[in-house]
């Protein structure tokens, strides 16, 4: 008997809690709930979180939470729930099928079945923010090694215990050459152990226009945080509705199973919501905690039901839907099917023990790292970045020179365009001149002499070399 953390949420979430716990209990679940009290109840009592300290120690100690949608309130500080909670307890795998229920789902894409397999933990979510001048604000891309191999392992092991014939990696590396780079890296890395299962590489751009065009084309897609984001939500509506998809959050301890839309307050109390991407991670869950059996079961009763055409009114559609349901009906349909199959859509076959056992993360031997420069970054209100190379000069060091100013990424000094247009925010990098590694003392020095001359230094950011290999990005331009 499994002991399973539930959270039923705002809005629709009791709703669809209950269909779903109805559900797999029905079918035989060996789970016991302990329920916790998560979302904008406890944000309004003033834990800016939406969760109690209990409820944390509640959730470590029983390591599978399931989850229904909550609000979390707009302004006043409040930090999104679900990111916390993936960071809080290392859940580094999103994982989200998207398969189409033609014809009994309307969708453009009858054949289409993928799995995108997100990164959860870092990227842009890390959430590291600063307005920096009047006119700039930044956000920090944080890409790691370790987090790389994490989910691109999680990926290759997916495939291979699931039966799936190969892996896509989307990324933008043609661009952000050192954070998406790495994760194209270690991705090429990983795949050459595994050389029964075909990869390729994407860029996200045209590989998005792709799987959305002809999504059949793709098996397993594995991607940093931002573009699973996006293209999972992408990935679930083009296969007829992002009412359908669940969603698994898997960490090396703890993981958490929810659906992936909101909770739809304005539906709250109708009993018209569709509880079957909360029940998606439930099935998910099942599978998850070596339940296979019942997973199996549900799914097989969840297509039948969808395939008599019994539906709820986000899907239902008049000529292809038979009888239109509430929440509680649905659920009692899906019941009277456990036991039955499909006959039209692919039924399912779970083999035991489908959950991923993973190594741990091995740190790699340190580098050779060498100082070898400087980005000053500073607030100047010019529009003449020949003038601000001359006020910058003067803080040279004799091994330490202005190399390159730069406007947003874009090379203005040397030989810069007139036509490009400058904000107060600009990069002022320093380098050896001489190839040999500087000491942060000289950086000091440096920023010594630019506080003498009123520069308003705003942050820097040290210019390394690893192994040798430069490990820093090209002003746009250079």
């Amino acid at each position: 008997m499994q002991t399973v953390t539930v959270a039923k949420g705002d809005g629709i979430g009791p709703e669809i809690m209950d269909a779903t716990l109805s559900i797999i209990m029905a079918a035989g679940a060996r789970i016991k709930v302990e329920e916790i009290e998560v979302g904008e109840k406890v944000y309004l009592a003033g834990n800016t979180s939406g969760i109690a300290k209990e409820s944390w120690d509640i959730i470590r100690k029983n390591k599978i939470f399931l989850k229904a949608p909550i609000t979390t309130p707009q302004g006043g500080g409040y930090k999104s729930l679900n990111v916390t909670t993936r960071k809080f307890l290392g859940l580094y795998a999103n994982v989200r099928p998207c398969m189409s229920l033609h014809p009994f789902v309307k969708t453009k894409h009858p054949v289409m079945d993928i799995v995108i397999i997100r990164e959860n933990e870092e990227d842009l979510y890390a959430g590291i923010e600063h307005q920096q001048t009047d006119e700039v604000v930044q956000c920090l891309k944080l890409i790691s090694r370790p987090g790389c191999e994490k989910i691109i392992r999680y990926a290759f092991e997916y495939a291979r215990q699931y039966g799936r014939k190969k892996v896509t990696c989307f990324t933008k590396d043609n661009i952000m050459k050192q954070t998406d780079g790495l994760f194209h890296r270690v991705f090429d890395e990983i795949a050459a152990e595994y050389p029964n299962i075909q990869h390729e590489h994407w860029i996200i751009d045209i590989g998005a226009a792709k799987m959305a065009d002809t999504p059949e084309a793709f098996d397993v897609i594995v991607m940093p945080n931002l573009y699973g984001d996006v293209l999972s939500d992408v990935a679930a509506q083009i296969t007829g509705s992002v009412g359908l998809a669940g969603s698994a959050n898997i960490g090396e301890t703890c993981s958490m199973f929810e659906a992936i839309h909101g909770s739809a307050p304005r539906r709250a109390g109708q009993n018209t919501a569709n509880p079957s991407g909360l029940l998606q991670g439930a099935i998910m869950m099942l599978n998850h905690i070596g339940q296979t059996d019942v997973a199996e079961k549900v799914q097989n009763a969840w297509l039948k039901t969808i395939e008599d055409g019994v539906h709820t009114n986000d899907i239902f559609k008049e000529g292809t839907s038979k009888k239109l349901v509430g929440t509680k009906e649905f659920a009692e349909e899906v019941i009277k099917n456990l036991g039955q199959e499909p006959s039209e859509l692919k039924k399912v076959r779970y083999e035991k023990g489908m959950s991923l056992n993973l190594p741990k993360y091995v740190r790699k031997s340190p580098s050779k790292k060498e100082l070898v420069g400087v980005d000053v970054f500073v607030q100047w209100n010019g529009n003449n970045p020949d003038e601000l190379a001359t006020l910058m000069q003067k803080t040279d060091l004799e091994e330490i020179k202005l190399s390159m100013i730069t406007n947003r990424g874009i090379k203005v000094w040397p030989e810069g365009f007139d036509e490009t247009f400058c904000t107060d925010h600009w990069r002022c990098r320093f380098k050896t001149i001489n190839g040999h590694p500087i000491s942060k003392k000289d950086i000091i020095e440096l920023l010594k002499k630019a506080e003498e001359n009123q520069i308003d230094t705003i942050k820097t950011e040290n210019l390394y070399h690893f192994d040798g290999i430069q490990a820093f990005s090209m002003g746009q331009g250079q």
